[in-house]
């Protein structure tokens, strides 16, 4: 990767996806910076994190339509999420935040999601520390980054650049590509507008990248009506025609969290913003 690519002039960086997001850690390591990568997947992989440390559960994110999922959640003596569709007819816990809140208390989740869970993988693998941002937390989020510049810095030594990576996960097209979903530029944004208000003061010119500036504009054009613009995005309107209204609902609920899942040892877990 090369220097214009990393946005390593700037504090807080953003791109697209778990290949970008791969990237931009390793980068980011090699040259000495601690990272950590802020995934975003409103719809739903974080929603449903979210939904699910507020109650105390443990989540383990796991690769989409692995075969060994099943083994692994006994194993862990979990609860294995199955898609929306297997779970219509027969109730359980899906990639959907309204089945998990109506699942009541579990200690374990393995939650498989095409595009959250795998890019959570692919950051922690690269070596960043990972927290799971959704409109629900957004600004609890923010406020656990601030901690965490702080005492970055205070550990590494005011030369070291720790560097926030926000990752908005996107969707993929049918043969596999990304698609930049626009509910997850919102979320990103939301998270960039917080943070930056938090730092306005000490930021400096370059604590964002015009990339992480651009997704803060986005949001501000659209948080007063956060809930009109999710129910009417693709997203949104796919999964209200295919009978999930209640999980663009549940996404919606703007700063109504102040928890913030952070992944430690494989597991999304609860802390305080």
């Amino acid at each position: 990767m090369k220097p214009w690519h990393a946005q390593d002039r700037h504090v807080v960086r953003l791109d697209w996806g778990p290949g970008a997001a791969e990237e931009l850690t390793a980068y980011a390591v090699a040259a000495g910076s601690p990272v950590c990568a802020v995934v975003v997947d409103v719809l739903s992989f974080t929603t449903c994190v979210s939904v699910a440390v507020d109650a105390g559960t443990r989540v383990h994110p796991y690769r989409w339509r692995d075969d060994s999922a099943p083994a692994f959640a006994e194993g862990l003596g979990a609860t294995l999420a199955r898609g929306r569709s297997e779970t219509r007819v027969e109730g359980g816990v899906s990639l959907s935040p309204s089945s998990i809140r109506a699942a009541g208390p579990l200690a374990d989740l393995v939650l498989p999601s095409p595009n959250g869970s795998t890019t959570t993988a692919v950051l922690a693998g690269a070596g960043a520390d990972v927290v799971a941002a959704s409109l629900r937390n957004r600004t609890a989020v923010a406020a656990w980054l601030v901690d965490w510049l702080d005492a970055s810095r205070r550990s590494h030594g005011p030369a070291s650049q720790p560097a926030v990576l926000v990752v908005p996960a996107g969707e993929r097209w049918p043969d596999g590509s990304l698609r930049p979903a626009v509910e997850d530029l919102w979320g990103a944004g939301a998270v960039v507008a917080a943070l930056a208000r938090l730092l306005e003061h000490r930021g400096g010119p370059l604590l964002l990248s015009p990339e992480a500036e651009a997704v803060g504009a986005a949001w501000l054009a659209v948080e007063d009506r956060i809930g009109d613009a999710l129910h009417a995005c693709a997203s949104g309107r796919e999964l209200v025609e295919q009978g999930w209204p209640d999980d663009v609902a549940v996404a919606a609920e703007l700063d109504a969290s102040s928890v913030v899942p952070v992944l430690t040892d494989g597991a999304y877990t609860a802390h305080r913003g």
